[in-house]
């Protein structure tokens, strides 16, 4: 599917920015059904993925990029990439170029990598969506969980999801911009339906962890060892998230980090019965829950296994990338997939 406009705006600003760099203007061609860079001079054509928000994790992007053709035949475009980062994309052969100009292109005879470059320019960075912010975020996990409810009324979505009623409208706004949400059926009969879920899915873990996540961490504490083993949640209370999750969802993972989705009015109910004391180097996260269990019911004792998903490939870790996928494959293919 071709490029939506924002996200051609920021290929074009980072493709202008790379070409000052190097002296190399790389063509967009853009009539077939995927965006591509052509290397002037040759017949090389490169199938370009943008990625918005700040720079992911090298094992991140490389796992989302499993799921499409050979890394050798693509290139990534993204916002600054700092010196380091773009030293480990090399190492990795990703292919990418930034806003700033740095970037790195191995299509022998040629041969360019550039880094060390920063931007201020606002223009450079589109503009964050309402549907992605925070109360946005919110709705829009509710809305991939819970196939259909995008045709419930805005008041019943705003109740479902405990935002404003307002906001419920601005987001159905954006979605249909940015072509997330399809309008169906003719006069009276008319429905929305979700679509490119996959590729909503990919732009919600971003953002999640940038806009939202940090805003619900309440504390970090420390338990007796292996004390989650043990623990039997209250699900009303809290449910198990991250790589305790995914141990239960596919006995592949030793948890390194023991996150906990809490109500965020009582912490205590997890704290007091499971000793835990408060040490911000300690091994437990606690995370206020932001939806509506009546909306998204527990699976078994753990969240969503989207949201396992989202938090496991924010880390980087290449264990829990490794177990992000399994996840993906065996309870979020038939959820993103198209009807």
């Amino acid at each position: 599917m071709p490029l939506a406009n924002h996200k051609k705006q920021m290929l074009r600003v980072a493709r202008d920015a790379f070409a000052q760099q190097t002296g190399v203007a790389l063509k967009l061609a853009g009539n077939g059904p995927l965006e591509h860079l052509e290397i002037p001079g040759t017949d090389t054509r490169l199938e370009v993925l943008v990625i918005e928000g700040r720079t992911q994790t090298v094992d991140a992007m490389l796992a989302l990029r499993e799921k499409q053709q050979n890394l050798r035949n693509q290139v990534v475009v993204l916002q600054q990439v700092t010196g380091d980062k773009a030293e480990a994309l090399r190492t990795e052969g990703v292919q990418f170029i930034d806003t700033a100009g740095n970037g790195y292109i191995n299509q022998p005879p040629l041969y360019l990598f550039v880094k060390g470059n920063k931007t201020d320019n606002v223009a450079a960075r589109p503009k964050t969506r309402r549907a992605f912010k925070q109360t946005g975020l919110r709705i829009l996990y509710a809305l991939m969980c819970h196939p259909g409810l995008e045709n419930e009324t805005y008041r019943a979505i705003a109740e479902k999801t405990q935002v404003a009623l307002g906001m419920v409208n601005w987001v159905v706004k954006d979605l249909k911009e940015l072509g997330f949400l399809m309008e169906t059926g003719t006069g009276r009969v008319r429905q929305l339906r979700l679509i490119e879920k996959e590729r909503l899915l990919e732009r919600w873990i971003t953002a999640y962890a940038e806009q939202l996540r940090p805003k619900l961490v309440l504390g970090r504490y420390r338990g007796a060892e292996g004390w989650w083993r043990q623990a039997r949640l209250n699900t009303d209370m809290a449910l198990w998230g991250a790589e305790v999750a995914a141990a239960k969802l596919t006995e592949y993972l030793n948890p390194q980090v023991i996150t906990l989705y809490v109500d965020k009015d009582d912490p205590a109910a997890v704290i007091l019965p499971n000793r835990l004391k408060k040490d911000p180097q300690g091994d437990v996260e606690l995370v206020a829950r932001f939806w509506r269990p009546e909306t998204i019911p527990p699976h078994g004792d753990t969240v969503h296994p989207l949201l396992v998903y989202a938090d496991l490939m924010a880390t980087g870790n290449q264990r829990n990338v490794e177990t992000a996928r399994m996840i993906y494959d065996e309870h979020l293919v038939q959820l993103v997939r198209e009807n």
